[in-house]
Order: C-alpha cells, then structure tokens, then sequence
C-alpha cells in the first residue's frame, strides 16, 4: 500500500515537472535507470543476507529453549560455562549476518540519497541556465523535491517487499512436501468395533525404509493368537522397532499382514493406526491442556478422564486437574510421568492390540512397576506386544519373539526357549548375570507351569 502511494506521487510529481520543461524528461529517464538497477543490485545481496539471517536466528532460539528445558541438568553437571560459549557461538553469527544485512541496506539508502540530490541538482542548474519564470522555478523545484523523498521510499519499500518474502520461503517449502497418501487399493471399510479379537498374522513380510535401501525384515510369517502377551528382543539393529513399523505401515511392506483376518494393506491408514495404541519409547506430549493430551478429540467425558487418571495414581499429583498446562514435549512432567499419561491414553482407546516399543526403559522402577502392574490389570483381553530391554518385564509373556537381523529366529515361550542352550534368548538372560540369570529362569518356570495347569 505504502509502494502505490509513493509512486503515485512520484508519477504526479514527474507529470507537473514535465509540462513545465519537457526536457526533464532525459535526467528522469536516465535517473530512473540507473535506479532501477541500484534497487536490482540491492535486492539480490539483502535477498541472500536476509536468508542467512533467518537461518542463523533458528540455532539461537532452539538452543535458548533447549537450555530453559535443560536447566536442571545443566545446573547438576556444571555445564553452565560451555553453555554461554554456545550461545555466545550462535549470537554471534546471526549479529554478523543481522549487521551485514542492515549495512547493505545504509549502502543503498545512500545511493538513492545521491541519485535523488543529483536529479535536484541537475533541475536547479537548468534553471540557472535557462532563465524562466519564478513561478515555475518554485512548483518544479518543490516537485522535485517530491520527488526524491517519494522515490527514495517508494523504492526502499518495494525492496523490503521482497526480504520480507524470504520469510515466506520455509513455509512455502513446507507446502511442498509430499503427504503420504493412502494407496488407491486402500479402500475397505472396517466394522466401527474392529478388530474384536486381535489376532495378528503376518505371512513372508519383508520391511525397509525406501527402495533404495536394504530389507530390515526379511521374510517373517507368524501368528499371534487373540489376548497373547508377546514380548519382542534382539540385539540392537536386529529390527525390533522396525517390525512395530511395518505393522503401522511406517514404511515400505512387501508380503501380508493381517489383524483378524483382514489384510491392513487394504485399510486406510487412519483407520488401521487408529485402532492400534502404542506406548513410545519417548512419550509424546502435545503442548496445550492435559485434557486435549488424553483425549485430543473429545470422544470421552471427564468422569472417564479422572478415572484413568486415578488408574495410574495421578489423580492425586499436586497442582494436576483436566485444565492443567502441558508445555511443549511436555516439559513440566517426568519421564515417568509422561509414560503414565500415553498408558492413560491406551486405557482410553480400549483398542484391542497394544504396543509397547520399549516403554519402561528410561523410567524409575516404581513407575516401572506402577506400568506392569496396570497392564496386567487393565489389558487382559487385549494382544500385547512388548519390546523391552529388561527382560524380567516379558518373562512372564505367552510367548518371546527373538529377532536377528532382521529375521524371527526364535518363537516360543520363555520358558521354552531357556531350554536351548545355543539359542540367542539364552544368552541374553545369561548375560544379565549368574543370580538375575537365575531369577529370570525361575520367573519363566513358573509362568510356563501356570499356564499349563490352566
């Protein structure tokens, strides 16, 4: 708005200045060039500078909010000083780029400075020369004058236009990245309850991350019964979380899996993620209240909410109620917390297959066992599978899937597995040490005798 009206101005000014002296017309042309390609000179550099400013602003905030996040730690391993050299680090490099930018900017003030004054004195000169009214010398001398204010900010401002369009850039990216989308062969509909049971297949399923890369799972089939607790272990990279992707549809599925008798290649991917809850490994909270974090789309009443809450012995926490502030990554609670609060949502969902990718491994051992001890209680007819590190939270499973890159080498109960002593399941409990070794043994035995004499 403020270009229009600045050339308006300047195209007034340039039209009464011209009538009264045709021959301004070759400075103004020759002005307006040389203009011109100032302001394309300008554009170019303040363009790229205004760019390396805005990336070099990110580091800035994300390490402030990363240290406001981290106070606590900071604070216990006295990092404070290595800290501020970071900062300082950061500050520095978007200053030099903010400074460079606001210089470039003097420099092509003053360019139009001296293009401006030149115009004025080229008019006042030609006057001096060629003798004319005093009337006409006091209008063409004012519009003139008009002229360079009018032109000097019109133009400024139509290069501001454009920096400021850089800002736009990363947002214009974001509109441009790919969505997933589901396959057109992704149509069947699902009974509102499904699934009822939870039983899972999967028949030669192969899994990588693109098709450029290798299978991470290779040619896996099995079959887990309804209401089964599985626990899921391998050494690392042997493609534990890797298979609770495939069963998302997270990536690239080669073969068959199947949730009660219903190919999820079939389904749409809103309706198979929905009727799967998972626990991460790294609980997610949304900023926002602790209502929407439990119930993001308001399909349970408070009464529910509070007693899920009570379920995980948080009702009682100081300070919490469904109105509460949840920060960002949720900040303001604990690890454990957090856990407690995506296992709340699972209670919710009610879904019938449960993941858990490593949930209680990064918790306290009384939250630990607050979590077993809920699972235990509130999933029983649910199929569960468990990727943990500790192997005493799957002894007690139906049955212990063991992987190896990427292929299922053994499947069976715990118990079962302890037999062979050349298998892999043997040697990590063994590796656990000779008495926790032991406890675990004993803890499978007994699990596998209960479960006969039922």
């Amino acid at each position: 708005m403020d270009v229009g009206q600045c050339f308006g101005m300047i195209i007034g000014a340039l039209t009464i200045t011209v009538m009264i002296n045709q021959w301004f017309i070759i400075p103004i042309i020759i002005i307006t060039i040389i203009s011109g390609y100032v302001r394309q000179i300008f554009v170019h550099i303040s363009k790229n500078l205004k760019r390396i400013e805005g990336v070099a602003r990110s580091p800035v905030f994300s390490h402030l909010n990363a240290t406001l996040q981290g106070l606590t730690t900071i604070r216990v391993n006295k990092a404070e000083k290595q800290l501020l050299e970071e900062f300082d680090q950061h500050q520095d490099y978007h200053t030099g780029s903010l400074f460079l930018f606001y210089s470039s900017t003097t420099a092509f003030s003053y360019a139009l400075t001296c293009l401006s004054n030149s115009f004025i004195t080229i008019v006042i000169l030609s006057f001096l020369i060629f003798h004319n009214t005093g009337s006409n010398i006091g209008l063409t001398i004012n519009q003139v004058v008009v002229i360079g204010i009018y032109l000097q900010w019109g133009i400024r401002m139509s290069a501001e236009i454009t920096n400021q369009m850089t800002s736009c850039e990363r947002l214009l990216e974001y509109t441009k990245f790919e969505l997933e989308e589901n396959n057109p062969d992704r149509k069947q509909k699902v009974p509102e309850k499904w699934p009822t049971h939870g039983q899972l297949e999967m028949k030669h399923v192969y899994l990588r991350y693109s098709k450029s890369e290798p299978y991470v799972i290779k040619d896996l089939s099995l079959t887990i019964q309804p209401k089964q607790k599985v626990g899921i272990v391998g050494r690392t990279g042997a493609g534990k979380s890797s298979l609770i992707g495939g069963l998302f549809h997270l990536m690239e599925v080669t073969g068959i899996i199947s949730i009660d008798n219903i190919d999820t290649s079939t389904l749409l991917l809103e309706d198979l993620r929905s009727r799967i809850s998972i626990i991460p490994q790294d609980p997610i909270l949304f900023s926002g209240t602790l209502r929407r974090n439990l119930d993001p789309f308001h399909n349970f009443p408070d009464h529910l909410l509070w007693t899920v809450l009570e379920e995980i012995e948080m009702r009682g926490v100081e300070g919490i109620s469904l109105d509460m502030k949840v920060m960002d990554g949720g900040a303001n609670f604990s690890v454990g917390q957090r856990q407690l609060i995506c296992l709340a949502r699972a209670i919710l969902r009610n879904n019938k297959i449960l993941v858990l990718d490593e949930a209680t491994a990064n918790v306290d051992p009384h939250t630990d066992a607050l979590i077993q001890k809920t699972i235990r209680r509130k999933f029983v007819e649910q199929t569960v599978l468990t990727i943990a590190h500790r192997l005493n939270t799957i002894m007690d499973s139906d049955k212990v899937l063991v992987l190896d890159a990427g292929m299922l080498v053994e499947f069976d109960h715990p118990y079962k597995l302890l037999q062979n002593h050349e298998g892999i399941f043997f040697h990590l409990v063994q590796q656990t040490g000779k008495s926790m070794a032991s406890h675990l043994t004993d803890l499978a035995r007994d699990n596998y005798q209960k479960s006969m004499s039922l």
